[in-house]
């Protein structure tokens, strides 16, 4: 006759069972964990049995497993990292990277649960019980003569298998990728993403440029398959080349020029106008704007080429100013600019000349605003001209100079013609009579 005994749920399998009915009929083994004669009741489980002999299993396969060794084992469970896999008393990791040399979305692609597989033993940690698996591994890897296959400099065709951000990668054989960086794109169009020139499962072109054996990487280029148009800058845009193009961005520094597709040149603020005090490129040229210019100078080697506008036309400090402008002259114009040492003074289109503080007024300027304000016409007299710094000093004051000097002139002038003829004196020796005398005053005295 036989005894009853209790086999709680929890202790029915390693994992408890969704449904517990399917073990009614069958004959299985356990443990007794607890008896209680009292009560008369025994507590068995099956899963603290399972776990002894898995345990036992697990120590003598760990003292049997080697690097390197083949072992078949059952797929037990999928993560999108990789699968497990149990190895008769122990599970290994199957990660998704050592499943197979080509890439790979998902570790179902390539098991499924329950399946039966062969694995290569990667690596051990005995200490914490883990052991790394892997499926490609059985077969020769396509790296072993990937330098021999796809020597550096090479153009080979391959087909766009992702893209990313910072580039697409490329697959040239099963399990062989390269990477095409984003800069390695084009010579000259700007991309901000790939997926502006390329797309999956386009097949392109490339050259290697670069293999490491050791981390599995190859660099390729798609650029590299076309001439790079600055090789030839130089001698399409020799300096002193006049050229056009649209203003394609704004810095403080100037304005880049693009010239033809992917070749900029700048337009430094200093090179805008011969006379105007440019503190900003908006004030010359605007975005999108189409402009000619002059080639100043070409550095092929770090693919700069500087451009000048004032360099249409001759440098106007050279003869015009110094001849139009002379020390001493007294000229007409605005006042365009207030600073804490002085006025600016516009004299024609884009020539300004420098009133300073001291030449304002006769009397002591703390302000310029007190005596005049931008937009004012005034007076000023010429100073100097100093073409090789490319200034003009002008003062207020000594216009004012001028005019009192000149009315001061005037009455002693007609004062020196109303003098009586007896006051016109001099001469030599000691007579005391006129110096000349006129043929009236003459028959008078006769």
């Amino acid at each position: 006759m036989g005894v009853n005994v209790f086999l709680p749920a929890s202790q029915v399998d390693i994992r408890r069972p969704p449904d517990i009915g399917d073990y009614i009929g069958r004959t299985i083994q356990c443990m007794v964990l607890k008896i209680d004669e009292a009560r008369r009741n025994i507590v068995v489980s099956r899963r603290a049995l399972i776990e002894s002999e898995r345990a036992e299993k697990k120590a003598r396969l760990m003292r049997e497993l080697e690097v390197g060794q083949l072992r078949r084992g059952v797929v037990k469970n999928i993560a999108e990292f990789g699968a497990f896999v149990d190895l008769g008393g122990i599970d290994g990791l199957l990660h998704i990277t050592d499943m197979s040399y080509k890439r790979i979305g998902h570790p179902s692609e390539m098991v499924s649960i329950d399946q039966e597989i062969e694995v290569m033993i990667l690596h051990i940690d005995r200490e914490k019980e883990k052991i790394a698996l892997g499926l490609k591994q059985k077969h020769p890897s396509p790296w072993q003569d990937v330098e021999g296959k796809y020597p550096v400099g090479t153009r080979v065709k391959g087909t766009v298998v992702n893209v990313m951000s910072y580039g697409a990668f490329v697959k040239l054989e099963e399990g062989i990728e390269g990477l095409v960086h984003i800069s390695e794109m084009s010579w000259t169009k700007r991309i901000t993403h790939p997926n502006e020139l390329v797309h999956i499962d386009d097949e392109i072109e490339v050259v290697v440029l670069g293999i490491n054996k050791e981390k599995q990487e190859i660099s390729l280029g798609m650029k590299q398959t076309l001439t790079n148009p600055w090789d030839k800058v130089a001698e399409r845009y020799a300096p002193g080349t006049l050229v056009k193009g649209v203003v394609r961005n704004l810095t403080n520094y100037g304005a880049f020029i693009e010239i033809e597709e992917g070749i900029d040149g700048l337009l430094h603020v200093s090179d805008m106008s011969w006379t105007r005090k440019i503190s900003h490129p908006s004030e010359m040229v605007e975005k999108g704007q189409e402009v000619e210019c002059r080639v100043i100078s070409v550095d092929q080697q770090r693919r700069r080429i500087a451009l000048g506008l004032k360099q249409l036309n001759d440098d106007p400090w050279a003869t015009d100013i110094p001849n139009k402008y002379q020390p001493g002259q007294v000229v007409t114009g605005t006042v365009t600019k207030l600073t804490n040492f002085g006025v600016f003074v516009g004299l024609e289109n884009g020539l300004e000349g420098l009133l300073h503080i001291s030449e304002l007024a006769d009397h002591k300027v703390e302000n310029p605003e007190d005596v005049v304000k931008v937009g004012d016409t005034i007076e000023v007299k010429v100073l100097r001209v100093d073409a090789d710094e490319r200034k003009i000093g002008l003062s207020r004051k000594r216009v004012e100079w001028a005019e009192e000097a000149h009315a001061e002139a005037a009455p002693a002038a007609a004062g020196r013609s109303s003098i009586p003829e007896s006051e016109l004196r001099g001469g030599m020796g000691g007579s005391k009579g006129p110096l000349f005398k006129s043929p009236q005053s003459r028959s008078e005295e006769e």
